[in-house]
């Protein structure tokens, strides 16, 4: 099983929902943690959380929606002069929800693909060179598992898109220690899912990370976290590495 403990991980999308989960159980890895929200108030209370935890952790803001933002980031995270071995691309957008969907506007396009495919291909870009020059590292992108709804159709096809890229990154680190997975929550009570969301949001601990923690040199596979609900994290892994094979 890959070790995180004293690695740095940067979550995107932690302030709350199912990016503040994955973050408080990272830091119960021995992980330490570069934050991301879109202010940094959105994260101070987390980061305090944290740092009881024994781990150090960091925040970072940008709005994914503006591409010259995501690139400060990641030049300020460049600037603090640690080895990002972990990333969670967690944060998404879903912009509205058409039930006259024939009259959906291309901002709902436009939108969906600057928060949910251009920032976290832009962060791979950034991270993935340094990780194979290092030899080793984990990326995981979060997708949806939404299918034939044309109501949610820019979120959809970005989503769709971001998996693409993973796919094709995947099969340039296949069988080396650089890894790059997707990640799908399911559809949880979150801000994002709404209350009607059949799964708990803890459900999709530890399965939501289970791709930082395999170890079996396979890339591109969809690692859903519902697969993994109620597991410990060990099992969770014994799973993904004996069930869920990379499509190369």
């Amino acid at each position: 099983m890959y070790q995180v403990r004293g690695r740095w991980a940067l979550i995107t999308g932690a302030a709350r929902g199912i990016g503040c989960l994955t973050a408080r159980f990272m830091a119960k890895q021995g992980c330490n943690l570069i934050l991301h929200s879109r202010d940094l108030s959105h994260t101070a209370a987390l980061q305090a959380e944290l740092i009881k935890e024994g781990v150090q952790v960091r925040a970072v803001a940008a709005d994914l929606g503006d591409p010259g933002a995501v690139a400060a980031m990641l030049a300020e995270i460049d600037r603090m002069g640690v080895d990002v071995d972990i990333v969670l691309n967690n944060a998404g957008l879903q912009i509205a929800y058409r039930t006259d969907w024939c009259a959906t506007p291309v901002s709902d396009y436009e939108v969906s693909f600057r928060v949910n495919t251009i920032a976290p291909a832009m962060i791979c870009y950034h991270f993935l060179p340094k990780m194979m020059a290092k030899g080793t590292g984990r990326i995981l992108n979060t997708t949806s598992g939404i299918a034939l709804d044309v109501c949610q159709a820019g979120y959809s096809a970005s989503k769709a898109a971001l998996d693409k890229i993973t796919i094709d990154m995947g099969s340039k680190v296949e069988g080396t220690d650089v890894l790059i997975n997707l990640t799908d929550p399911g559809w949880c009570r979150t801000d994002l899912g709404g209350p009607h969301a059949p799964n708990a949001p803890e459900s999709a601990i530890p399965g939501i990370a289970v791709g930082v923690f395999v170890d079996d040199g396979k890339s591109g596979r969809n690692l859903g976290a519902q697969h993994f609900a109620g597991m410990t994290l060990e099992e969770a892994v014994r799973k993904a590495e004996a069930e869920f094979d990379s499509p190369y």
